[in-house]
């Protein structure tokens, strides 16, 4: 068995393991997501994947950041101490901002990727990674509607996948893109019993 298959194949295990932390609203999604990218660095450089790779590292970053997010951070900014942030919808303010940040990041690297890289599917690598860095913040935020920024994010990615030769890979964000779905949901019906205790 060579490599990219090798790597392909673990992570898909700690990413099957990552979406069921996911669903769950654990705090430990964020150990795996520190984890799962670290096996993706090695495999998006060696598939010619060069955003994907870069993507990779950030979510290491943002990994730490979500889980000290997630800990310390309650439903008062103020107040931190061991309450634990709660799951809420997005707020209408922060529309528009996300939208020209995604636009922005979209365009800088696909100019990155077409001008300085070798890479084949520099409009749609570039889309994903830009995607993927707002779904990202708005899962450290604990908006349930990052859910639907995911649903996007994983079908694009499944059919890129396939394209690259790395369907381990591509099933596990077919997995995602249906899990999406019934994440969305839960975490919608999460979002209104906490507004509830809050209310209380």
């Amino acid at each position: 068995m060579d490599t990219l298959r090798l790597l392909d194949i673990l992570g898909f295990v700690v990413g099957i393991a990552y979406l069921i932390l996911e669903y769950r609203a654990s705090i430990w999604l964020w150990v795996a997501g520190v984890i799962m990218p670290a096996i993706d660095m090695v495999l998006y450089y060696k598939a010619g994947l060069y955003a994907d790779f870069g993507m990779a590292i950030y979510y290491c970053i943002a990994g730490v950041y979500g889980f000290l997010l997630w800990q310390f951070q309650g439903p008062n900014k103020a107040q931190k101490t061991a309450s634990k942030r709660p799951i809420q919808h997005f707020e209408k303010s922060r529309i528009l901002p996300a939208l020209a940040v995604f636009l922005l990041i979209w365009a800088g690297i696909w100019a990155l990727l077409s001008h300085a890289t070798n890479s084949t599917v520099p409009i749609t690598d570039a889309f994903t990674t830009a995607l993927s860095i707002v779904a990202l913040w708005a899962l450290a935020q604990k908006y349930a509607e990052q859910w639907l920024l995911w649903f996007v994010v994983d079908l694009v990615c499944c059919a890129l996948y396939i394209y690259k030769g790395i369907p381990f890979k591509a099933a596990i964000y077919g997995i995602y893109t249906l899990f999406a779905l019934f994440g969305y949901y839960k975490w919608c019906n999460l979002a209104k019993n906490n507004a509830k205790e809050l209310r209380n």
